[in-house]
């Protein structure tokens, strides 16, 4: 007999004053898996995690948990009654109510009646020596672990978090996400976040829903969604992108690194041909004029360098074609400042190049 999905919620769609916001979204998530909705802001993402967890009403559509309907338009379980577990950004500890307090306020009978598991996920979030603070002595990254204990404690069958790291400092997010990431994973979870930073739903997701404007317009592990956007805009939304536009004739579109295939595209079609920054590579033109180096799969194009800058990292490098004068950005690991008006030739494997009709 196959599992349910911990999680399913099919052609979910609410609107509000005639205006779709959500609009026909299914999808699944397993026993501990982390699902992300990933998109900016407005796309709906927070609307869908709403009706998930009972806040708000959907107009059409259905919520199940283990296979169990949860929620349709004739029928609706409570929310605190559908195991559902919620965390947000800004934490919601209770202010008056001891670290121990809050992590039990969820469970029947409070912290006397449930010593052991309090004192169980407090010491898996390394929080055991603050069990008699107050929310306003612990530091945001204290008050953090402290919520995902007491979104934990009642034992969830699914957790909503939503945008639950955007309040801390940048050098604690990635350690934290790791500990909650760990953490969510012992305890067989199913787990849906929301963030509209592709950052954070590379480094946490099993599988990342892409929104739109109401819409899922992908779906899948990270990796495939990052090495194979269905449009531009996917593929602009988890990386800085180049674009070179042109029109096909005869199934072929000039750029500046030569002619590229594009089959299927109707004739004078209009294209965008997308290039990651840091699939460019960089050979110095000493001679100004000399011959195009050998490319694997691919052609380069001359180019002089316009300005460059050290990011840590790596080395962004800004450059003017010169055929058709379009600026391009590539990405160099470590320190490389070529000064400006240097000729370079720019390279690139077809094979790591998109191309997608012109909306």
């Amino acid at each position: 007999m196959t599992t349910p999905p911990r999680l399913e919620v099919l052609n979910l769609t609410r609107a509000f004053d005639g205006a779709p916001v959500v609009d026909n979204v299914s999808f699944q998530v397993q026993a501990g898996q982390v699902a992300c909705l990933l998109g900016p802001s407005g796309c709906g993402k927070s609307t869908t995690l709403r009706m998930i967890a009972g806040v708000d009403m959907q107009d059409s559509g259905q919520i199940f948990v283990d296979g169990k309907l949860i929620c349709d338009t004739d029928f609706r379980v409570p929310p605190e009654r559908r195991a559902i577990g919620l965390m947000f950004q800004d934490f919601a500890l209770f202010p008056h109510l001891a670290v121990r307090d809050n992590v039990a306020f969820g469970l029947a009978g409070g912290f006397k009646a449930n010593r052991d598991r309090v004192t169980e996920l407090l010491d898996r979030v390394h929080m055991s020596a603050h069990i008699d603070s107050f929310p306003h002595e612990l530091s945001g990254g204290e008050q953090q672990r402290v919520a995902l204990a007491r979104a934990l404690a009642p034992r969830p069958r699914v957790l909503l978090m939503d945008e639950p790291f955007s309040g801390l400092d940048e050098r604690l997010r990635d350690g934290i996400r790791d500990e909650t990431l760990a953490l969510l994973k012992e305890e067989g979870t199913a787990v849906l976040l929301v963030t509209h930073e592709p950052h954070e739903a590379m480094r946490m997701a099993d599988q990342i829903l892409l929104m739109r404007k109401g819409n899922i317009v992908q779906q899948g592990a990270p990796y495939n969604l990052y090495n194979a956007p269905v449009d531009r805009l996917a593929a602009g939304f988890f990386s800085d992108i180049n674009v070179l536009d042109g029109t096909v004739q005869g199934a072929l579109t000039d750029t500046p690194f030569g002619q590229f295939l594009t089959p299927g595209m109707p004739e004078g079609a209009q294209v965008d041909i997308v290039i990651r920054p840091q699939h460019l590579k960089l050979d110095f033109d000493r001679a100004g004029q000399g011959p195009a180096p050998t490319v694997e799969n691919g052609t380069a194009a001359r180019a002089k360098v316009t300005r460059a800058r050290y990011l840590g990292r790596e080395s962004l490098v800004e450059f003017a074609t010169d055929q058709g004068n379009i600026t391009l950005n590539a990405t160099v690991p470590g320190v490389f400042l070529p000064p400006a008006g240097t000729p370079m030739w720019l390279m690139l494997r077809r094979d790591r190049v998109f191309v997608f009709p012109r909306v």
